[in-house]
């Protein structure tokens, strides 16, 4: 007979990552991905040019803007102590957050500069202060930019094609066995490595069967 403390602990251990709270010092990799003490956070709402991404200058020469959106993420909040909130877990087992610095919204701050764009895909929230630095022309927006959503799907590999008409991806990540339906929204970026134990179905209940469970979108 379980008694109520034990079946509590168990619920607990069995609630959602969501809504759990993170705090530590800001570690950037790039301008919208960070480490938060031991976590690595992507932050939600915004996306910023790639580290290797390059922009058109005003006058028309080639900037280094991913590396440049970087650095002055580092000299904004680098080493400075970050409170976030968790709202999702990525693909990439990275927590998507909002993050707040001595009160002030990370992902707002970073956009107004001309660091990131407004991410419109996963909210609009930015979209506001997004137009205000366009219109003042910082950072990002003194020249010309690819987005970098679409700079990105430029350098995905082509997609793998599917063995007859068995089109469901079971993927391996750290979330577990997930299998994706075509035209869900990680879908086309899903790759299937045999190697890894990954493999392609030819129907849902294939899937379920063999332990895998239906991505959420």
């Amino acid at each position: 007979m379980f008694r109520p403390a034990s079946l509590l602990a168990m619920l607990l251990v069995a609630l959602p990552a969501w809504g759990q709270e993170l705090s530590g010092r800001m570690r950037f990799s790039d301008a919208d991905t960070l480490r938060v003490g031991g976590a690595l956070v992507r932050l939600f709402g915004i996306d910023a040019p790639e580290q290797d991404q390059t922009c058109t200058a005003s006058d028309g020469t080639p900037w280094p803007c991913g590396a440049w959106a970087t650095d002055r993420a580092r000299a904004l909040f680098e080493g400075r102590t970050a409170r976030c909130r968790r709202l999702d877990t990525d693909r990439y087992g990275r927590a998507v957050a909002r993050c707040l610095a001595g009160g002030a919204d990370i992902a707002e701050v970073l956009v107004r500069e001309g660091v990131a764009t407004a991410y419109r895909r996963y909210s609009r929230r930015y979209v506001a202060v997004e137009k205000e630095a366009a219109l003042a022309g910082r950072g990002i927006w003194s020249g010309s930019m690819e987005s970098p959503e679409s700079f990105r799907a430029a350098r995905r590999p082509p997609p793998q094609a599917a063995p007859g008409q068995c089109l469901i991806k079971g993927n391996i990540s750290r979330n577990g066995r997930i299998y994706h339906l075509p035209g869900q929204r990680d879908y086309d970026r899903t790759r299937i490595d045999p190697a890894r134990g990954e493999r392609w179905f030819c129907t849902e209940a294939e899937a379920r069967a063999a332990g895998w469970r239906r991505a959420q979108r």
